[in-house]
């Protein structure tokens, strides 16, 4: 695990800049700060910071070939290179190193741009081909590593953080104010813009092949939902329990200690299941919350019960409601605005483990895999809902939902409610979009003040969405919705906040869920065993059956989640107002303070449930003053 860096000029004569690469190297220190290594030949430049995991005395990057034309450098794990090496040594190729890094250099050789096709694992890769004058880019097929670049007419600029690129001092910094209305509607920002002008991510499953008179993007992989209804229920949780344990198995290929971050739920539970019994001392760590939390519960006592049952070491730690302390430090590690919620114990979590262990697996990706979003089921019942006439809906049933209060205790059930009745829609795509959009387009604009508004094309926000739910790569209106969140919500905001908040700690994550081979066989099971009788995760529930205790199974989901809700109207209530204050907002002038102020009170006299969008405003403001 590491962090990757580079620049390549499209002219041969004009050399590398290397006092820029070893910038952008120290900016991205804390991803590695094993090792570091950089390549610097005419017109291209690589860079790395080593977190080192495998072969940690022989793994140092750059690796190259036995003749030294093809070079590479690469953030992630490749978890079959044992086998891969095995398959290179029988063509005649030869390892100076005992990494997985070398293993992508031979089958590059063997396989030219179709080598990224055979590795199965997280990565975003960096080859130079010295012989063919090429930069080839690659980023694994679920967009678990990131990777970001600039192009322009003279140069290529590419990193694991847009920071990076931000070390180049010819690059203006504008916002891309369409970026930004997708951050106001989805709380993230999906592939392949960013918060920046000019600053791009390349999609998962996707290379850019770049020489010196052409740039090409490629991609090499996608998922398909081709539903299986031959194979009984029996037989289809025997046969993923298989795929399963082979995954936990290839992560857990290391050279240093290994913990897994515990939540309590049944994805990191049946994770830790699967890791017992290899004859290592295991170590788990979960976060629970204090403050005023209302009716919100976390999951402290179900990790308890699952360390118990697997002889975990196991560590708790407490999340107060402190924004002051951390929201800088969250908001510059992510590099541009994400409001996930999530991002706060996700912090908390990766500060505690990196102190005990280099290495942790989660569980992330087992509710996109079957199905464990509120959302999925709200879509499944809107098929009913949207059988009552529309007039009815609109002029009698919406109206009396509108006027419900929130509850006091902060509990969620009247904002489900009123998120379900405004959602219906006239057909079943942009049904699904009004679930995971946060502000309306109406909404957005109103917030916005006016050259802000004129730049934004809103129906293009949609489509950043729509475009996935109407891929042919799905039938039913179920595998749709799973297929959209898999190519947009997983890569662009989880493994997102994973990967950095991780690797700010100087720790690398592992997510077996999201092990290629798990997601395909997951494309294969039926949507109705994962809502079955309008249970969710239902099939996932019944295998965990021998694995888990009862109490874990059937409790409610809750995961890394914070009870932002309550602490907005408590512990942070002075911390919102202040820095979400006429003064504060005007400094940067996007934002129209009225709109603001509405959001503000309706959510603090429990009228509205805005917590997803104050967390957002609370966001974008400390990133205005960090990044611009």
């Amino acid at each position: 695990m590491c962090g990757i860096c580079g620049i390549f000029n499209f002219d041969r004569q004009c050399d590398v800049d290397s006092r820029l690469l070893q910038r952008m190297m120290k900016r991205i220190y804390h991803r590695g700060p094993d090792d570091n290594g950089f390549l610097t030949e005419s017109n291209i430049g690589l860079g790395m910071q080593r977190l080192s995991i495998i072969d940690l005395k022989g793994g140092r990057q750059p690796i190259h070939n036995e003749n030294k034309t093809i070079w590479v450098v690469f953030n992630g794990e490749i978890y079959n290179y044992r086998q891969l090496r095995e398959y290179l040594k029988s063509k005649g190729h030869h390892f100076l190193t005992q990494s997985d890094t070398e293993v992508i250099v031979h089958l590059y050789e063997e396989e030219n741009e179709g080598f990224v096709e055979k590795l199965r694992g997280m990565f975003a890769i960096a080859l130079w081909d010295g012989v063919g004058k090429k930069l080839i880019l690659a980023r694994d097929r679920l967009g678990i590593k990131p990777l970001y670049y600039y192009l322009n007419k003279n140069k290529l600029l590419f990193g694991s953080e847009i920071k990076t690129i931000l070390e180049w001092e010819e690059f203006q910094k504008e916002i891309d104010f369409q970026a930004l209305d997708s951050f106001f509607a989805y709380t993230y920002i999906p592939a392949p813009y960013t918060i920046l002008k000019g600053i791009l991510k390349l999609l998962p499953g996707h290379m850019l092949i770049c020489t010196e008179d052409n740039v090409q993007i490629k991609k090499y992989w996608d998922l398909s939902f081709e539903p299986d209804y031959q194979k009984a229920e029996r037989q289809i949780a025997t046969e993923f329990l298989e795929i399963f344990s082979d995954a936990v198995q290839f992560h857990l290929i290391s050279d240093v200690p290994i913990g897994v971050f515990l939540s309590g739920g049944i994805d990191s539970s049946l994770v830790t299941a699967f890791i017992e019994g290899d004859g290592h001392e295991r170590r788990s760590f979960t976060v629970g919350f204090g403050g005023n939390i209302g009716a919100y519960d976390d999951e402290r006592k179900y990790a308890q019960l699952v360390s118990q049952r697997y002889h975990t070491s196991h560590e708790e730690f407490e999340v107060t409601p402190d924004l002051s302390n951390i929201l800088d430090k969250i908001v510059s590690a992510l590099d541009e605005p994400l409001s996930d919620d999530g991002i706060i114990p996700t912090y908390y979590i990766c500060k505690l483990a990196s102190q005990k262990v280099k290495v942790s697996l989660t569980g992330l990706g087992g509710d996109e895999m079957f199905g464990g979003y509120e959302r999925y089921l709200g879509f499944r019942l809107n098929h009913f809902y949207s059988k009552i006439p529309g007039l009815v809906r609109k002029r009698m049933i919406l109206p009396l939902i509108n006027i419900l209060s929130e509850p006091q205790n902060s509990s969620n059930s009247i904002n489900y409610l009123k998120r379900f009745a405004r959602s219906s829609a006239d057909d079943q795509a942009h049904t699904y979009l009004s679930y995971i959009t946060t502000l309306t387009q109406g909404d957005r604009r109103q917030l916005y003040k006016g050259d802000l508004l004129e730049a934004i094309d809103f129906s293009k926000t949609e489509e950043q969405m729509l475009i996935y739910y109407n891929s042919p790569q799905a039938n039913h209106p179920m595998d749709k919705v799973f297929y959209q969140d898999i190519k947009t919500y997983l890569p662009d905001d989880l493994l997102n906040i994973t990967d950095k908040l991780s690797m700010a700690h100087s720790l690398e994550l592992r997510v077996p869920f999201i092990d290629h081979e798990v997601v395909e066989y997951c494309a294969k099971i039926p949507w109705q065993l994962k809502l079955k009788h309008l249970k969710k995760k239902y099939s996932l529930k019944r295998l965990a059956q021998d694995y888990l205790p009862r109490e874990v199974i059937r409790h409610k989901k809750l995961g890394f989640s914070s009870p932002m809700s309550s602490w907005l109207r408590s512990d942070l209530r002075s911390y919102a107002n202040e820095n979400l204050s006429d003064d504060m907002l005007k400094k940067h002038g996007l934002l129209r303070t009225e709109f603001v102020r509405k959001v503000l009170d309706d959510h603090f006299e429990n009228r509205e449930n805005n917590n997803k969008l104050i967390f957002s405003l609370l966001v974008l403001q400390k990133w205005l003053e960090l990044y611009m």
